[in-house]
C-alpha cells in the first residue's frame, strides 16, 4: 500500500509540475539545421552556425546545462530525421501548423514572422491568384510558404516551383528563372534584399499569415514523447525571456521585437 500511495503522489506532481526539471547535465541533445535562412540559421565563411535561431538554441542549451550539438539537414527531411531519431529538435525556425502537429510536437513560440512576395522593384503582382495567374513562384521545398502556394494558387494556374534551399530559389529569381518568390519576411529582408544579390528587388503586395498554414509563430520541433525535453526547453524559454537574454539576442539581429505579439 505504501509504493502505492508513493506512486499516486509521484503522479500527482507530475500532472502539477512541481517535479523538479530533468538533469540535462551533459548530456547531448542533437540540434537539427538548415543553414541557408539568414538571419535565423547560416554559416559564417569559416563555416561555423550562426544566426538569430543558433543563439537562441545555444542559450537554452546553456540555461539547461546539456551539451547541443549541431546536425545539418535539409529542410525537407528535417522532420523524417527527428522522427527517425537522427536528431533529437528541429532548431531552425520552424513554423508551428497544425499539419506539423499532426506529426511532431513543438516548444512554446520563440518568434514570429509572416510571409511575402518578392520581386523585381517595380513590378506590380500582388499575392492574389488574379494577379499571380500564368507566372513562376519560387518556394523552398517542405517549408509552409510551399503547402500555402501549392494549395492556394497551384490549383488556379500558376506554377509553384520548389526547391531544396532558400538559396536556389534566390538563384532562379535573380537570374529571371523565376517571376516572384514567397517565404518569411525576415528571411527574405536580411538574407537576400539587404545583400548586394537582392539589390533591385523588393516586396509586393500584403503579408501572409493564415494561421491554418504559417500557424502562430516559430518554435523548437520534437517529438511528441519527449514530454520532459519538451518542458524543460519551455522552462528555459520563459526564463531566457524574463532575464534579459532573448532581448539581447533579438538586439544583435533586428531593430524590432521578432516575438511578436500573437
Amino acid at each position: 500500500m505504501h509504493k502505492k500511495m508513493m506512486s499516486l503522489a509521484l503522479a500527482l506532481l507530475t500532472a502539477s509540475g512541481l517535479v523538479a526539471a530533468a538533469d540535462w547535465s551533459g548530456k547531448v541533445i542533437r540540434l537539427g539545421i538548415d543553414p541557408t535562412y539568414p538571419p535565423f540559421e547560416y554559416k559564417t565563411p569559416d563555416g561555423k552556425f550562426a544566426g538569430f535561431g543558433v543563439d537562441i538554441a545555444e542559450a537554452l542549451c546553456q540555461q539547461m546545462h546539456a551539451r547541443c550539438v549541431w546536425v545539418e539537414n535539409s529542410w525537407d527531411g528535417m522532420i523524417p530525421a527527428l522522427q527517425a531519431k537522427k536528431i533529437d529538435a528541429i532548431a531552425s525556425s520552424m513554423l508551428i501548423t497544425p499539419k506539423r502537429l499532426e506529426q511532431i510536437a513543438f516548444s512554446n513560440k520563440i518568434s514570429n514572422s509572416p510571409s511575402r512576395l518578392v520581386t523585381k522593384r517595380g513590378v506590380t503582382l500582388q499575392p492574389t491568384v488574379a494577379s499571380l495567374k500564368g507566372k513562376r513562384i519560387g518556394v523552398e521545398q517542405g517549408s509552409t510558404q510551399e503547402a500555402y502556394a501549392k494549395a492556394m494558387w497551384a490549383p488556379a494556374g500558376i506554377d509553384v516551383v520548389s526547391y531544396q534551399n532558400q538559396d536556389l530559389v534566390y538563384n532562379d529569381l535573380v537570374s529571371g528563372r523565376l517571376d516572384a518568390s514567397l517565404q518569411s519576411t525576415i528571411q527574405a529582408d536580411g538574407g537576400f534584399l539587404k545583400k548586394p544579390i537582392g539589390k533591385g528587388f523588393a516586396f509586393v503586395g500584403a503579408a501572409l499569415d493564415d494561421p491554418k498554414f504559417f500557424g502562430v509563430g516559430d518554435g523548437i520541433g520534437l517529438r511528441k514523447e519527449d514530454v520532459a525535453l519538451r518542458e524543460d526547453i519551455n522552462k528555459a524559454i520563459a526564463t531566457i525571456r524574463a532575464n534579459g537574454t532573448y532581448k539581447r539576442i533579438n538586439n544583435k539581429y533586428f531593430d524590432f521585437d521578432i516575438y511578436g505579439s500573437k
